[in-house]
C-alpha cells in the first residue's frame, strides 16, 4: 500500500468526519467503503528494501567533511518531501551548500533509527569534522555536532512543509560554516501554527512507512542514490 495523495485525504476526511461526529455536528461520517483499508496489511510498504551487499558507513578523518544523513526510505519508498519537492533536489542543494563553503560532503544512509536528532548525532560522529546534517524523508532536517546531547543540536527546522530548495542550500552553508569556526546566522524558520494540522496525517503516515524500512542490523551504509 503506497502513500499517495488519494490515501492521505480519503483518511483526513474520515477522520474529521468522525471527530464532528463526535461533537454532534451535522455531517455524516464518510462511508466505511470509500476509506481505505488496512485490513489483512501489516505494512504501509508490502517489501522491505534489502540493503545487503552496500558499504557500511566508517568513520572519516577529513577535517573538512560534512555527513548527511538521510532516513531509511530517503530516494527508495519516498522520493519527495512532505510539500513535494524531489529529494534527489533536496540533497543536491544540501551537498551544494556545504562545497559553497569549501567543506566535502558525504552521504549516508541511517538504517538503526528514525529520529531525526539521532540521526543527525549519528552522521556528526562519522564527519570528520564532527558536524553532519540529519534529514528525515519528508523533509525534517537538523544539524548536529558529535559532542552534544541528542535534543542539543546546532539547528533544528522542525517545519519541513514550509521548507524550500534556497532553505537547504542555506542549511549546507551553515553546517560547513560550523566546521570553519566562524560566527553562524541561523537560518530563518518559517512560522505557521496551521502546517502541523494540515499535514498531521501525511506527516504520520511518511514517518510510519520510513520506520517500516528501518534495519537496525545494517545499522548505517554509504550511500548515493544515482
Amino acid at each position: 500500500m503506497q502513500i499517495s495523495e488519494t490515501l492521505v485525504k480519503q483518511i483526513t476526511e474520515a477522520v474529521i468526519a468522525q471527530m464532528q461526529n463526535r461533537q454532534g455536528d451535522s455531517v455524516s461520517a464518510v462511508p466505511s467503503s470509500e476509506v481505505p483499508s488496512m485490513a489483512g496489511h501489516d505494512r504501509i510498504n508490502e517489501k522491505k528494501t534489502s540493503y545487503a551487499g552496500y558499504p557500511r558507513a566508517k568513520k572519516g578523518t577529513d577535517p573538512k567533511e560534512v555527513v548527511i544523513g538521510v532516513g531509511a526510505a530517503f530516494q527508495r519508498e519516498i522520493k519527495k518531501t512532505i510539500c513535494g519537492i524531489p529529494l534527489e533536489d533536496v540533497l543536491k542543494n544540501v551537498k551544494a551548500g556545504i562545497e559553497e563553503e569549501g567543506m566535502i560532503p558525504r552521504v549516508v544512509k541511517i538504517l538503526d533509527t528514525s529520529d531525526v536528532c539521532f540521526m543527525a548525532l549519528e552522521a556528526a560522529k562519522l564527519s570528520g569534522s564532527g558536524i553532519g546534517v540529519g534529514i528525515q524523508s519528508k523533509g525534517t532536517t537538523v544539524i548536529h555536532q558529535k559532542d552534544l546531547y541528542p535534543l542539543s543540536n546546532l539547528e533544528l527546522f522542525p517545519q519541513a512543509p514550509l521548507m524550500d530548495l534556497e532553505t537547504y542550500r542555506k542549511i549546507g552553508q551553515n553546517a560547513a560554516k560550523y566546521v570553519k569556526g566562524e560566527q553562524v546566522v541561523p537560518v530563518p524558520c518559517t512560522n505557521d501554527p496551521m502546517s502541523r494540522p494540515k499535514y498531521q496525517v501525511k506527516a504520520a503516515l511518511m514517518h510510519i512507512a520510513e520506520t517500516e524500512q528501518l534495519d537496525p542490523e545494517m545499522g548505517i551504509i554509504e550511500w548515493e542514490e544515482k
